[in-house]
């Protein structure tokens, strides 16, 4: 009886032996590889990370690119602007000193007219009056009579103030230069005469 257990133990050497004991008890042999395995992963990781700072240096390009992109179109527009306004000044001035020369004609017109003159001068005159208006409203330049309206202080210069009775005041009652305006600016503004109240008894406006 002893001698079977004897021999059942003989033949299972290692029924009894702790489990653990089969396992690989080496120095490091389980601490080798999770170093491999976080080495991994950070290789793994890596490529996104140069992914992604790509893509801020390509936004950062980008922004940059805008912003060069329309600093360069406001400067292009600004200069645009200032060779317009150059432009527009130096015909406004060439037309401004046409007007002199506008109204000396229109005056012989109306001299030789009301002294009854007539012939070939006065129509040689008033051609060239024609013509002259005919360029300068090809540059867009436009008149009108002030006489009958409100004194406007953007379109009317008053060189003179006339008690009237008939005329409410402030307003037109005479022109002694015509108006002129290119557009919305005023080329020249007319010279004119305004009414105002007359006074009372009492020397009283």
């Amino acid at each position: 009886m002893t001698d079977k257990h004897d021999h059942h133990r003989h033949a299972h050497p290692h029924a009894d032996r702790d489990p653990v004991e089969g396992a690989d008890r080496r120095p490091g042999a389980n601490s080798v590889a999770e170093p491999e395995s976080a080495q991994a992963e950070q290789q793994a990781a890596q490529p996104e990370a140069e992914l992604a700072a790509k893509d801020r240096e390509i936004a950062e390009l980008k922004d940059k690119y805008l912003r060069v992109l329309a600093d360069t179109e406001n400067v292009r527009k600004r200069m645009r602007q200032q060779g317009e306004d150059s432009l527009r000044i130096q015909r406004e001035g060439l037309l401004r000193d046409l007007l002199p020369i506008v109204d000396n004609l229109e005056r012989a017109v109306e001299a030789a007219r009301g002294a009854g003159s007539g012939g070939s001068i006065v129509e040689g005159v008033e051609m060239v009056l024609r013509s002259l208006m005919d360029f300068m409203r090809g540059h867009g330049v436009t008149s009108s009579d002030s006489v009958g309206r409100q004194f406007d202080p953007n379109l009317h210069e008053a060189v003179d103030h006339v008690e009237s009775a008939a005329h409410e005041p402030n307003t037109v009652i005479n022109e002694f230069h015509r108006g002129y305006q290119m557009g919305d600016r005023v080329l020249r503004p007319a010279r004119v005469a305004v009414a105002k109240a007359p006074k009372d008894r009492n020397g009283d406006e």
